[in-house]
């Protein structure tokens, strides 16, 4: 084979291996079924198959093709498996992969609307037609004063908010005093860390027994920090939390904001987008009040990993809050304030075309389409929840709002685990657990695209017929 002078893959070459890699994938997600949901390796057998240096000389792609078969599919933990019933989902589809291709192919980068249009513009129009589906709070859409962006992650969405809230305060930042519940995601404690909030300084307020925030205790503690001469600047409520799914009471919690003008920032990561079907838009009832709200259709609206839709009341103050004018990023467009330039909405500068794949998913399913999975899903998990109640060793621990059922063995904390570390050990399927009330707590997730009821049924067969086994 002769040398490539230029060392680029040739347009004829990048077709030829393009086929084959999408050829890969499509029988990849075909087989997954049939893979250890759980990888089965062991802590460094993926490094130990890898050379020590990196090649000199350019290889073939067909045998770094051949090696993602023999060194990294053995070492995968399979999301897209129907049998992955573990964390929250992390969905795929097929028109969420092709936006992604064609994203990586364009290459752009979208921190300003100067450099790249279409990025900014498909972006801004594709989360208003969310506020729209979702049925959300029409000031955060891009005509009033509020507005939408794609962060990475909720993780980055709660820091940004924070931010804004910090510079809203306007005060010395040791006084400053963040609540959220004792539910919520470790996010909103990492962001309060690195916004330079005093580890003492963030309130773990109590819940109720469905494991909402306590309206009542986070009023009482709010009281409490005025009087000790603090500044209470922000608080973080949750819209189905990671532990139970428990969805906190926004309405009440809004009016204690408001009242106090703290910043109310509401993280609905999974169970937002279920807002899609409108008899499970309860769960944002309040969400009127907030000042900031994020969901991720990389969970349960079929699109890639990242893709976080984040929404404000205010852009003004978040713009305030992380805009820097570097003389060259400086344009006219830019200039004329009749642009939206995102680098300022989040925490780094570049950005890629994150709403390409997401436009794709919500062309291809229709609103229709999302509906059906979002009910299919929650169906399921009901019918979960019967199983477990009507079996004489399981007991429920909290009635399951939408898709996540938390149940446990009634012999205790020994052999839940015990059952946990036998499931996912046989490959079979993927589970996680928490604690809840201080008791290790099984949670069955139902949330992935290609899961059916047959899916579960079999897990549950086999969740039971492990239990059985261990108490003989």
């Amino acid at each position: 084979m002769e040398k490539n002078p230029d060392y680029h893959m040739s347009s004829k070459e990048f077709r030829h291996w393009g086929y084959k890699t999408i050829d890969w994938i499509a029988d990849y997600l075909e087989k997954i079924e049939q893979l250890p949901v759980l990888s089965q390796v062991e802590p460094g057998d993926i490094r130990a198959k890898l050379p020590d240096t990196a090649p000199q000389e350019g290889e073939s792609f067909e045998k770094i093709l051949k090696d993602i078969d023999e060194i990294i599919v053995p070492g995968l933990t399979n999301w897209q498996s129907p049998n992955f019933f573990a964390f929250f989902p992390t969905g795929i589809s097929a028109p969420s992969i092709l936006g992604e291709l064609l994203s990586a192919g364009m290459g752009v980068q979208g921190m300003l609307w100067a450099t790249s249009p279409a990025c900014t513009e498909l972006e801004t129009h594709v989360l208003d037609w969310l506020v729209d589906m979702l049925g959300l709070p029409s000031g955060f859409k891009s005509s009033t004063a509020g507005g939408g962006v794609i962060q990475d992650s909720a993780s980055s969405a709660a820091l940004v908010a924070l931010l804004a809230a910090r510079e809203q305060a306007k005060a010395d930042i040791n006084k400053l005093v963040a609540y959220t519940s004792n539910q919520a995601h470790s996010s909103i404690e990492k962001a309060a860390l690195i916004a330079g909030v005093n580890r003492e300084n963030l309130r773990f307020i109590e819940v109720d027994t469905n494991y909402a925030m306590r309206p009542e205790a986070l009023l009482q503690r709010i009281a409490a920090d005025i009087k000790l001469g603090l500044i209470p600047f922000y608080i973080a409520a949750t819209v189905g939390t990671t532990s139970s799914n428990a969805v906190d009471p926004l309405t009440e919690i809004g009016a204690i904001a408001l009242e106090h003008n703290i910043w109310l920032h509401v993280d609905g990561a999974m169970s937002g987008t279920a807002a899609i079907c409108p008899e499970f838009r309860w769960i944002h009832q309040g969400l009127e009040l907030a000042d900031s709200y994020c969901f991720n259709p990389h969970k349960w609206m079929m699109t890639n990993f990242d893709c976080t839709c984040f929404y404000v009341r205010s852009r003004a103050k978040l713009i305030q809050a992380l805009s820097i004018m570097p003389e060259y990023l400086k344009n006219q467009a830019s200039a004329s304030g009749k642009v939206i330039d995102y680098r300022d909405w989040q925490i780094s500068l570049g950005r890629r075309f994150r709403s390409l794949k997401l436009w794709f998913v919500i062309r291809h399913y229709g609103i229709e389409g999302l509906q059906h999975y979002i009910r299919k899903h929650i169906a399921i998990a009901q019918e979960f929840t019967e199983w477990v109640n009507s079996h004489p060793s399981f007991e429920l621990v909290v009635n399951p709002p939408l898709n996540l059922v938390c149940f446990r063995h009634r012999g205790g904390d020994e052999i839940n685990q015990a059952i946990l570390n036998c499931l996912n050990s046989s490959g079979k399927l993927y589970l996680t657990s928490t604690k809840i009330d201080q008791k290790l707590t099984l949670r069955m997730s139902i949330g992935q695209a290609t899961t059916e009821k047959i899916h579960v049924q079999q897990a549950w067969q086999l969740i039971c017929q492990t239990a059985d086994a261990m108490e003989n």
